[in-house]
């Protein structure tokens, strides 16, 4: 037998195991019938492979679906990263969509999220899922890193830039009634020139998941634009890349926003 059961991502991974627990597959399928069930047409045929080889061992599907539960509690221990994609399909890559990983990061924590973007869009619907959590989860702590920028030639005083920011983050753009902290790096004001600009794009959940992307908080880059990331089930590298991120609050590097 293949690795390739071993190797199927960890979502169809358990739309197979459903379908064999509950009789909707047997374990002898051809490629259609395995098609169906799984929504997914690219290398049916090693899955169809794997799965009479276990057949042919005599082995039901109900015991095969407790046999890739094992697999599944294994693979989650050392759990590969998953590839996160925007923009056209691609056949044969086997890859999770933009925003349906940040809704159900956002949507999902019970602890805590830290989340940075460089630029976001229509601040309801971009934090909309975000503000509900937070509305059904009141213990829930919520951090944003946001990127203030003077514009070229623009020679307002940074507080005032920072001031007008918080304005218009707080009475248009947050949706919920509940509050984040919200911290900026002050060196993207600097009128000689950005010292630097906060252009991260990441979110990290509950010290155990973390989405690192390409992709912005906008409608384009979460759904159209050809946007690369991963997400990385691993709690000592979450709380690594947390720590660097509340190291830089710490140390005031990176700055509160005002309260409008």
């Amino acid at each position: 037998m293949s690795d390739f059961l071993v190797d199927l991502p960890s979502h169809l991974r358990d739309r197979l195991i459903n379908a064999l627990e509950s009789g909707l597959l047997d374990p002898f399928p051809n490629v259609a019938s395995l098609s169906s069930v799984l929504g997914n047409r690219e290398r049916m045929e090693d899955v169809v492979a794997d799965l009479l080889e276990l057949g042919s061992l005599g082995i039901s599907g109900p015991a095969a679906a407790a046999w890739l539960r094992t697999v599944e509690r294994v693979v989650a221990r050392t759990r590969k990263p998953d590839l996160v994609w925007s923009g056209p399909e691609v056949p044969g890559l086997h890859a999770r969509d933009t925003r349906s990983v940040y809704e159900e990061l956002l949507g999902s924590a019970e602890h805590s999220i830290l989340a940075s973007t460089y630029a976001f869009f229509d601040g309801p619907r971009a934090f909309e899922v975000l503000a509900r959590r937070m509305e059904t989860t009141p213990a829930l702590r919520v951090t944003l890193l946001l990127n203030i920028q003077r514009k070229k030639g623009d020679t307002t005083a940074s507080e005032q830039l920072v001031r007008k920011f918080a304005n218009r983050f707080w009475r248009t753009d947050w949706p919920g009634s509940s509050r984040p902290k919200v911290y900026f790096d002050p060196r993207a004001l600097d009128q000689d020139g950005p010292g630097g600009v906060l252009h991260a794009k990441a979110v990290v959940a509950d010290d155990e998941a973390v989405f690192i992307t390409s992709a912005n908080l906008t409608e384009a880059a979460l759904d159209r634009n050809i946007e690369l990331g991963v997400l990385i089930r691993d709690r000592a590298f979450a709380l690594t890349i947390a720590g660097y991120f509340r190291s830089l609050v710490d140390r005031s590097l990176l700055e509160p926003l005002p309260l409008a």
